[in-house]
């Protein structure tokens, strides 16, 4: 039986397409439904600001009229500009264990990518490095953390087998509360070095200043990375809708701002992990959902450190350790047990040398794929 592709053009195929997943994850304990309305916001269902600067187009792969797959051919117009590459990514990739319909849908993203004039493609990209990024391709009996990405485990397979390659891997790091009575003694005196020589000043992100604080968190995030592997500074508009999506998702004990003279160099900011409420709420966060979340987060005993960033001139000096300890005795009283950082680039060997040695374990890998055609 032969796969036909169909583009996504009309409200009926986008349901189809959000849906899905729903359906090819059945049963899987450790799949968690994405949040529908930030989901259709992602894919350009609804508006969105990274589409201010960007295109998409969605495809679904049928046999007899069943949906067997899906994929998102994406242009990132601002990744091309900073990185003056020419090149298309590729997201919100599903299918049935069949390269045949795996191909089928690759086919589609790449004619759709080769008609606007781009021969490299990189991806997944859910749509981009900002938000969900990479493949699974170990661990795959764990669930997902807040705004980590899941697979099937045969999904890598089908994407080599199309021919593409590794362009670069990214790891989650475990680690529990046990292992702070166990932390390297050189982190601490670097710690206390680092406050020493600069007079650091630290605070938490607060509700009452919640809108200046998350713009100074994202600008001193553009800054710090500025350089890294596959990173696109954030617009103000996808600061802003960022902003108010987390609002009332962000807890200020799992937050930390650095201060010098006065002026923020260094911000830590993590995000409990919400994703077995969402799971209980099937993704719907309307007309009660949401309430659960904000009404049972107390009872959530894990959390995702999202980023620790560093303005340039302060980096190497400690003071991402500094903001991790600030965080520590919060995060106790709390109450949790565990703490994902993720995701990490392999390439970032500063950010993992100081989780090694601060006894985080690898527990995730997630891979980027590039396709390059000769």
């Amino acid at each position: 039986m032969s796969v036909e592709i169909v583009a996504v053009t009309n409200k009926k195929l986008q349901k189809e397409f959000v849906q899905f997943a729903f359906r090819h994850y059945a049963g899987d304990p450790n799949w968690v439904p994405p949040l529908i309305d930030n989901q259709r916001e992602l894919l350009n269902y609804k508006p969105h600001p990274f589409y201010d600067n960007a295109e998409i187009q969605t495809f679904l792969a049928q046999k007899d009229g069943e949906t067997v797959g899906r994929i998102a051919a994406i242009i990132d117009h601002s990744h091309n500009k900073h990185w003056k590459e020419h090149r298309g990514m590729f997201g919100f990739f599903e299918s049935t264990n069949d390269q045949a319909v795996a191909d089928s849908l690759f086919d589609a993203a790449k004619s759709w990518l080769n008609e606007k004039g781009y021969q490299q493609i990189r991806g997944p990209a859910n749509p981009s490095q900002n938000h969900e990024w990479g493949m699974l391709v170990d661990s795959f009996d764990k669930p997902p953390t807040f705004m980590m990405t899941y697979n099937k485990p045969f999904y890598p397979k089908l994407v080599e087998e199309y021919g593409f390659k590794k362009a670069q891997d990214m790891y989650a790091f475990w680690g529990h509360v046990d292992m702070l009575k166990s932390i390297d003694p050189k982190l601490e005196f670097v710690a206390e070095e680092c406050k020493r020589r600069f007079d650091l000043k630290l605070r938490r992100i607060e509700k009452s200043t919640f809108k200046r604080d998350v713009q100074t968190f994202m600008e001193i995030y553009n800054k710090a990375v500025l350089g890294q592997w596959g990173f696109v500074p954030m617009s103000e508009a996808e600061l802003k809708h960022a902003a108010a999506g987390l609002k009332q998702l962000i807890v200020p004990e799992m937050t930390a701002i650095a201060e010098f003279e006065g002026r923020p160099v260094g911000v830590v900011f993590g995000l409990l992990d919400y994703n077995p409420l969402i799971k209980e709420i099937g993704g719907r966060l309307f007309p009660f959902g949401f309430l659960k979340l904000l009404f049972k987060r107390k009872s959530v005993k894990k959390v995702r450190l999202i980023s620790t960033n560093v303005l340039p001139e302060f980096q190497r000096w400690g003071l991402g350790v500094v903001l991790m300890n600030h965080l520590v005795p919060s995060v106790l009283e709390w109450g949790v047990e565990e703490a994902e950082f993720s995701w990490v680039l392999e390439s970032n060997k500063l950010s993992r040398g100081t989780l090694e040695r601060g006894g985080a374990k690898v527990e995730k890998t997630y891979r980027i794929y590039d396709y390059d055609p000769q």
